[in-house]
């Protein structure tokens, strides 16, 4: 039980509903009554709290106590999500001029948000090594899509209609083969080899006149540089570029598309950039939106996630061409660090350099008892963010964590102290079971997996487990 004060902070709303009980007073009503929706659309039995103002703030505040947050918390999820995201880059996001700019406001009002993106483009254009970039797309997922529409009708526009198969690694996130599916693609599943690199056999042997594209993550999903092919039957015709991008020379790998994660920081979506709709164009130092002559169409409402790209271009001038390798180079030191420091208290299984994350199983830990969800909530007892979990699939009670340019040594050493999830080498085999995980930070007992999504409690009654 948790204790504000004299109150008891655990209970919920409706445990501490009073009857009769109000958080205002409002005034006689001074316009006319208006009519109600249909009787049938309307609830009498359905309980709302009857609770005092003061009650609430102190409810909703000490909930948000609890969140975890990147200002507060070590978040060593991986996949490129809940980075730490410069102060800087939200301040600028926020100018007056930025924050409350319209989409629909006049070219001639919008130069300087307009010579912004266009400015963006060109960077992004100089790290991918493309020649052409948009901002459109709204997401990791909506850049991929639209990678694979534009694939799609490129090859409708050289009639080549025979092209229908879609090659995506076993490693890939779920994304990638929604993506191709979406698009019309017949999804075809390569293997990973026994190092986690795609099996460029199997490559070859799909890379026949019916495949329409190659999608490879770059670093891969699990956090490596995978070999590519010479042949070019499969070269990739869609590459992601997240954490380590500015790294590696996207050029030398001839992709036809990239989709590079740009924003990859806190509370931030990703942002793919792909040559598929508006882009901006500048004539006589007038800047302006166009569409291209060769377009799949509209994708999104107006012109991308504004006060995203307003982030990622403050963060690219912020760093500067240098600091945007340098920041690549410490993620992958960073994460090399943390991988050699918790290899001996869980399973490694591609035990080689790797580049902005690592990919760890708990299949260890599970043999005495505890498995890789037990061991992500124990650590949300102890001020961590769970790692992400069971991802990549070709890795069993997979945990994938990945420190980010940003992190210091502190965040692993801490990480590694925790006696509930050090089961070192040593201690494999038979022996005590490592205790359960218990409530201590992370608020009220814990409901099963399944039960929490097939039986949620929201009948008030609590969340007990």
């Amino acid at each position: 039980m948790r204790q504000g004060g004299n109150r008891d902070t655990s209970k919920l709303l409706m445990e501490r509903s009073v009857p009769g009980r109000a958080g205002a007073v409002l005034p006689a009503s001074d316009v006319p009554p208006q009519p109600l929706p249909d009787s049938a659309l309307l609830r009498d039995e359905l309980p709302l709290p009857e609770i005092s103002e003061p009650e609430v703030v102190q409810y909703f505040t000490g909930l948000s106590q609890r969140n975890f947050s990147i200002d507060t918390h070590f978040y060593p999820l991986g996949s490129c999500t809940m980075k730490y995201n410069p102060k800087i880059n939200d301040e600028t996001a926020f100018l007056p001029g930025f924050a409350g700019i319209h989409p629909m406001q006049p070219a001639a009002q919008s130069q300087g948000a307009l010579e912004l993106l266009h400015r963006l483009q060109e960077f992004l254009g100089e790290i991918t090594g493309l020649p052409e970039v948009s901002l459109a797309t709204l997401a990791g997922a909506h850049g991929e899509l639209a990678g694979m529409l534009m694939v799609k009708a490129y090859l409708q526009s050289r009639g080549e209609t025979g092209r229908t198969k879609v090659a995506i690694p076993d490693s890939a996130h779920g994304t990638n083969p929604a993506s191709a599916a979406m698009a019309g693609f017949q999804v075809v599943e390569l293997a990973s080899d026994s190092q986690g690199n795609v099996d460029l056999e199997a490559l070859h042997d799909v890379a026949d006149d019916s495949l329409a594209g190659v999608m490879i993550t770059l670093p891969s999903t699990w956090g490596c540089s995978t070999p590519t092919s010479s042949r070019p039957s499969a070269r990739p015709t869609a590459a992601a570029v997240p954490g380590a991008g500015p790294v590696c020379a996207t050029e030398r790998l001839a992709p036809y598309l990239a989709a590079p994660v740009v924003t990859t920081h806190s509370f931030v979506p990703m942002s793919g950039s792909d040559p598929d709709e508006r882009q901006i164009g500048e004539a006589h130092s007038f800047y302006h939106l166009h569409t291209p002559e060769h377009s799949i169409g509209k994708l999104a409402g107006f012109h991308g996630n504004f006060g995203v790209l307003v982030r990622a271009y403050t963060y690219i001038r912020t760093l500067g061409a240098a600091g945007v390798t340098s920041i690549s180079g410490n993620a992958v030191l960073n994460a090399n660090y943390m991988m050699n420091a918790l290899k001996d208290v869980y399973h490694l299984p591609y035990d080689r350099t790797c580049m902005h994350e690592a990919v760890f199983s708990a299949d260890w830990q599970k043999a005495r008892g505890a498995g890789g969800l037990e061991i992500a909530k124990r650590l949300l007892d102890y001020g961590f963010h769970a790692p992400t979990m069971y991802f990549p699939l070709i890795v069993p009670e997979c945990l994938m964590i990945e420190p980010t340019e940003s992190r210091d040594a502190g965040d692993d050493r801490r990480l590694r102290g925790r006696p509930e999830t050090d089961q070192r080498r040593d201690q494999r085999g038979p022996g005590p079971r490592p205790q359960r995980p218990a409530h201590n930070a992370s608020g009220p007992p814990r409901r099963g997996a399944s039960g929490a999504a097939s039986q949620p409690p929201l009948d008030g009654g609590g969340l007990g487990g």
